[in-house]
This record gives structure tokens, sequence and C-alpha cells, in this order.
């Protein structure tokens, strides 16, 4: 790993803390969450609570368990052509996975997760736990998509091991190939999570809205694809969502 320290040493951040600028410590998804939640609450659209691990806490794992060097040598081995990437990725997986994390960031963790369940009245609250991979150095690069999302995650120790396995999915085949083909240092990248409280699907709708028409690039529209049920659904392609063009100047106000 970088020997580099990190200007920030907390484990986690709420997500209402969090800004647009904060990519390098959360990763864009994380810090965009930040943005929105601060944006919309003035509008009184309600954002559900969360809380993200920070590029500080993945690299302090990463130390705890001293798996750098398992990780360089899987690396290695890949790029001298002695190692499929099937193989090398699973097990670099495996190897993360099979971690345990520091005291202070387990301690930091179980207690926001508490937290959370006090915020919104109920013990062990049902979680999304997200990626959100960063790089100090790129905070323009897409990372979007090749890392592991957990859906309806309860408990403390599901929680854990939903975090573990998200540090994990920082080396997915996809993301590492992604990494590879343009040129990223694989120990310079880090992952930060985003745990957020899950809302009810069975009575509502969710999806995705671009601020653009995806296609054309017409910015005066908002063009949004959604359908029953968890927005997962959607994003993953595995229903045909509704499609709804909405012309902005229509929403000013007279």
């Amino acid at each position: 790993m970088s020997g580099k320290p990190d200007p920030d040493s907390r484990n986690l951040i709420w997500l209402e803390k969090l800004r647009r600028g904060d990519v390098g410590l959360v990763g864009g998804k994380n810090a965009s969450l930040g943005e929105m939640l601060q944006s919309l609450d003035a509008a009184r659209i309600r954002v559900p609570p969360g809380f993200a691990t920070t590029a500080h806490a993945y690299r302090q794992f990463v130390a705890e368990n001293e798996i750098g060097e398992k990780l360089r040598e899987h690396l290695e081995r890949l790029a001298q052509e002695r190692s499929t990437l099937a193989t090398s990725g699973h097990a670099i997986r495996e190897t993360i996975v099979s971690g345990t994390f520091p005291d202070a960031l387990e301690a930091d963790i179980r207690a926001a997760y508490r937290a959370l369940g006090e915020r919104v009245g109920r013990a062990d609250p049902s979680v999304a736990v997200r990626s959100s991979a960063t790089a100090e150095d790129l905070p323009d690069a897409s990372f979007a998509g090749q890392q592991e999302t957990f859906l309806n995650v309860v408990g403390e120790e599901a929680l854990l091991a939903a975090c573990r396995r998200c540090f994990a999915s920082l080396f997915t085949d996809r993301a590492i190939t992604y990494r590879e083909l343009k040129g990223f240092d694989h120990l310079e990248v880090a992952l930060s999570i985003g745990v957020q409280l899950m809302v009810r699907a069975d009575i509502g709708g969710s999806g995705v809205m671009f601020s653009i028409d995806t296609e054309s690039g017409f910015d005066k529209i908002v063009l949004i694809n959604a359908a029953w049920g968890l927005g997962e659904n959607v994003v993953q392609g595995a229903v045909s969502p509704d499609e709804y063009q909405v012309y902005k100047p229509f929403l000013d106000k007279p």
C-alpha cells in the first residue's frame, strides 16, 4: 500500500457531513450522497440517513491484516501471466474476506449502526451496504458499477460481514481489468463503504434519474427510469422500467 499518511484519519463520517469535494475521502458515490442530503434537506425532501467509512479505514484494515504484500504478489503473478484473472481475483477476494477489523474501526462501525437505529427508532435497522471506490490522486476516475452492493443487511455481525465483502469487491475481475486498462496502481485505490437505511420497496417505486437526456445530451429535460420495487432491479436490467421525460422549464414558478 501507499506509504503516504492519510490527510484525514477518521474511520467514518455521517452522510450529511459530506460534500462533493470529499471524493478522495469517501469516493464519488458517498460524496454525492452527502451533497444530495444537504441540497434536498432544505427542500424538505427526505433522504434515508446513513454513514460512510473512509479511505483511511480501508487502509487500516489492509494494514491490520498485513495483506498488502499478499495482494501485490497475486497481482504480480497476474501481470506476468503466471496466473489467470479468475484465479488471482478469487484469491485476493478470499484473502480480504477472511480478514479482521482493527478494534477501533469495528467499534466505530458498531456504534454508528446503533446510533442509526436510535435515529430511526428501531434496533438493528435494515440497511444497504454500498461500495464507493476512490483514488486520492485520481478524483475524476470513474469506478461506478465495478464493486458490489448488499441490500437488506440486518444486525451488527451481518453488517461487518457485508463490509468485508465490500472491501473484497474492490478486486472483482471487472475492477481489476478496468484499472489495468487505465494504468491505475491497484494498491493506490481505496474503498469507502456507504451504510444507508433501507426504505420499504413494496409500497412504492424507485429507479434512476438523469439531469439530461443521456442519448442526445439535451439538458432541458429530466429523464427518469422507474419501476415498482427495488431500484437495483432497474439498474441491473432485471425489469423493464417506465420512462418519464420532464421538461425542466415547466417546473419553473410562474
